[in-house]
């Protein structure tokens, strides 16, 4: 059985490259995702190998708010003197000394823009002198109030030398210091990880980074004589209790390596969702391949039985067969996915400074993962036509070679279990709101895709005998759509290799429609502020405006009314989310046309807060209860709820009294500001003076409406080339899996074609006749795929209105693409079996057996 089992894989190359090319591209993006996480997580272990060389033990007090909005990092809680003391009075500890070091420091070069980072945080620290880490190149430290230090890759990013200016941007508004001088790092490095450091005097840098005189960040260790750092740490952390972090710096460089690998995060779940599309759209191409094969071979396996095979040898031998395709495209697969790991990294590389691409790895993850998915999926893709080969009775070898399809009620009943509680998961989701209803949907997505698909046999007879009709005015047409409804089971697994691409892409597609146009619609329809000053990014804590400016933009000819914001990350009751805080919360009520759902949302009075109806819900808050706040700074607020107000995308939050925002924000200053002109005034004449009023403030760009919409509408575009991506590997497995369907028909219906063919059907028929029948079952999965895709779509959309998507919409657009796509696909991927039926040798194809 073994080596019938190796010549039967031998005598079919075609089969066995078309079978393990599905395979290949699902490994090769496994084996890269895991080179690309191994290689760069090295590199940015050796980036910052050694960034706290200079530092024993550090300690800080635990962030009262884990995480910050956007790239913002939490508010530190500053240490006082006494803390230092303390510090030092632990036994083991030589020296304690109070350090500043706070993110927040942004650099403005000389085009008056924010000096450009890629990627690393921009610090703002107190000068402290130099250390066996950190020492002057050239110039001084700075020693008077409007001196400053910076690191040599800022100095080269913006372009700076000693004596020249440079201006700063921090909690507090711009502010204007003398570079007095230039610092690198041991080991000739002019950044770690890509930062930005401006170091200032220390009273400055108290002012600037924590508001506060008389506090430090993080309290520096320097170990006594003979001192082990595990002990004194232990006793530190006794000492000061569970409100500190005492943290030893092999464990500091760690941490700034692990957030700089967010972004390596990112690249590496994207390349996994390639591989599980790959993966799972090639499940079906392997099951289908294995089953035509299975049911070519009927008479053949039909007399190794006769011959005394016993099923669990047939069964073996099926499965030897798919061991030896997944082992072959695991190998394949691995050896390019090193290589798109190498290129993946050395991409990353270049846009992130300072990074050394550590030496290419191959970790043993990599080897296992890709030996485990080629060889696991492809066996068990394999096991039920190898169950089928086993039930082969030795009858069959005086049977016809194919035998019928046959109906799958075990299929059928599964298929509608899994539908019903797919089904009954998403009217749980679409009753509910916010995680709740998420948490509900997503499984209820995947229950209800599943089930689509093992009932995809039951009805693609009718289906795609009336998609058939598009091309039956013909005999070619005609006998195409018979063809390709005669084996109702194998036309559903080969469809369904298109169906799932174009279901995934259809959904999210419709999820990013509803949303764009959800902000559209809010823009266009509530927005009455005619300009807005945002963060080029968008992020709405990506920028800060100068309080003064906004005085002055008031009172230009032209503006009506202006509402200043600020945005931040706080804990509301246990969950942590984003709040938000308005200068003028009447003006900016009106400019966002914001309509209250329960209670009143006219006013905003001292000890109150308002909410979007979803928060509220998540929360089981009404309308007069007490709900308690901690913010970045100062101590938990108890707030009652005033009132709750429509969910929207614009206002999406937590809504903070003014005067308790400028004290508990991490950034007391607006990041966004919304004008509203008067009825005579235009954009055109008042939009330049308010640019003119916000000049120090350059992170924010004045922009009308439509601009703002561009904005969100580029975002939207961007996630949606990514999908599209997602789409064309899904095409170029479902490709491959209809040219080995009509490969393997076309040798199956040798006979059925030669007898064709002798009564007077031409060649250019017999291609037109297999390209109908490619194209209808490539129509066929595109259809199925965009009605479930739209389906779930719109589901998940309506599940997220506590996120403002309270548009439902459909990419029409989008989806008559992918059915005209999916019509190329299959003509294209018809054109070799096409070819070969129509060059039969007639008398050859009518005399087989």
């Amino acid at each position: 059985m073994f080596k019938a089992t190796l010549k039967s894989v031998l005598s079919r190359k075609v089969r066995l490259l078309l079978s393990g090319l599905a395979v290949v591209l699902g490994v090769t993006f496994v084996a890269g995702a895991f080179v690309l996480q191994d290689t760069l997580n090295r590199s940015f272990d050796a980036q910052f190998a050694g960034a706290y060389d200079d530092i024993d033990l550090q300690v800080a007090a635990k962030a009262r708010v884990s995480g910050g909005v956007g790239d913002a990092a939490s508010a530190p809680v500053g240490l006082d003197a006494a803390t230092v003391r303390r510090v030092a009075d632990v036994p083991g500890v030589g020296k304690a000394r109070g350090d500043i070091r706070v993110e927040g420091a942004r650099a403005l070069g000389k085009d008056g823009k924010v000096v450009p980072s890629t990627g690393g945080p921009r610090y703002g620290k107190g000068w402290t002198g130099e250390t066996s880490l950190l020492a002057l190149r050239d110039g001084h430290a700075p020693a008077k109030p409007d001196e400053v230090a910076i690191n040599a890759g800022l100095a080269e990013k913006g372009h700076f030398s000693v004596g020249d200016s440079i201006a700063v941007l921090t909690g507090q508004p711009k502010r204007t210091f003398t570079v007095a001088g230039i610092f690198g790092y041991s080991g000739d490095r002019d950044s770690i990880g890509g930062e930005q450091t401006v170091a200032f005097t220390e009273p400055v840098a108290r002012e600037l980074m924590l508001g506060d005189n008389g506090q430090y960040s993080a309290v520096t260790v320097d170990l006594a004589s003979g001192a082990k750092s595990a002990t004194v740490q232990a006793a530190l952390k006794k000492e000061l209790g569970s409100g500190f972090e005492v943290r030893t710096g092999e464990e500091l460089s760690k941490a700034s390596a692990d957030r700089s690998r967010e972004v390596l995060d990112l690249v590496t779940q994207v390349l996994l969702g390639f591989a599980a599309v790959a993966v799972l759209v090639g499940v079906f191409l392997i099951i289908n391949t294995f089953s035509i094969i299975i049911a070519q071979r009927m008479r053949e396996l039909a007399l190794l039985r006769a011959l005394g095979a016993s099923r669990r040898q047939m069964i073996g031998s099926v499965l030897l067969e798919s061991l030896v395709i997944g082992l072959v495209a695991a190998v394949i697969g691995l050896g390019l996915g090193v290589g798109l790991g190498a290129l993946g990294a050395s991409l990353l590389a270049g846009t992130m400074e300072g990074l050394e691409v550590a030496d290419l790895g191959v970790p043993a993850s990599a080897v296992i993962v890709s030996l485990v998915v080629g060889v696991g999926v492809t066996m068990l893709a394999a096991l039920f036509p190898a169950l089928r080969a086993a039930k082969v009775a030795p009858i069959a070898v005086i049977r016809s070679a194919v035998a019928p399809d046959r109906k799958h009620r075990k299929q059928t009943w599964t298929g509608s279990v899994l539908l019903v509680l797919g089904a009954g998961l998403l009217m749980t989701g679409l009753v509910g709101s916010g995680d709740a209803a998420m948490s509900a949907v997503l499984p209820g997505v995947l229950l209800a895709f599943i089930g689509v698909t093992l009932l995809t046999p039951l009805f693609s007879r009718p289906a795609v005998w009336l998609l058939g009709g598009l091309f039956s005015r013909s005999l070619p047409g005609q006998l195409g759509r018979r063809n390709s409804a005669r084996n109702p089971r194998r036309t559903a697994i080969t469809a369904s290799a298109l169906m799932i691409g174009v279901a995934l892409v259809t959904t999210l597609s419709t999820v990013a429609a509803s949303a764009k146009d959800s902000v559209n619609n809010e823009i266009s329809d509530k927005l009455k502020a005619q300009l807005v000053a945002m963060g080029d990014s968008g992020d709405s804590m990506s920028a800060s405006i100068d309080p003064a400016a906004l005085r002055q933009a008031r009172g230009l000819d032209g503006v009506a009314a202006v509402a200043a914001a600020s945005f931040d990350t706080a804990k509301v009751g246990k969950a942590t989310q984003s709040v938000s805080s308005w200068e003028d919360w009447g003006a900016a009520r009106g400019m966002l046309s914001l309509r209250a759902e329960a209670g009143s949302v006219d006013e905003l009075a001292p000890g109150t807060v308002l909410m979007n109806k979803a928060t509220a819900k998540d929360r089981d808050l009404a309308v007069g209860d007490k709900v308690t706040v901690q913010l970045q700074r100062g101590e938990p607020h108890t707030y009652r709820l005033a009132g709750t107000f429509e969910d929207m995308a614009l206002a999406n939050s937590v809504v903070i009294p003014w005067a308790d925002a400028t004290e508990g924000f991490r950034y007391a200053q607006p990041s966004q500001a919304y004008f509203q002109l008067a009825p005579d005034a235009s954009v055109a004449s008042v939009q330049p003076g308010i640019e003119k009023a916000l000049r120090d403030s350059p992170e924010v760009t004045v922009q009308s409406k439509d601009a703002i919409a561009q904005k969100f509408n580029d975002g939207f575009d961007m996630m949606l080339n990514v999908v599209q991506a997602l789409l064309a590997v899904a095409m170029i497995i479902a490709v491959l899996g209809i040219v080995n369907t009509l490969a393997l028909s076309v040798m199956e219906r040798t006979k059925e074609l030669g007898a064709l063919r002798a009564i007077g059907l031409g060649r250019g028929q017999t291609i037109r006749m297999i390209m109908t029948e490619s194209v209808v079952i490539s129509l066929f999965g595109a259809v199925l795929g965009v009605v479930v895709g739209a389906g779930l779509g719109l589901a998940v959309a309506h599940s997220m209105r506590s996120q403002g998507v309270n548009t439902l919409s459909l990419p029409w657009s989008l989806m008559a693409v992918y059915l005209v796509g999916a019509a190329i696909v299959g003509a294209l991927a018809s054109l070799g079996p096409a070819r070969r039926g129509a060059r039969l040798n007639v008398l050859r194809a009518v005399t087989q057996e």
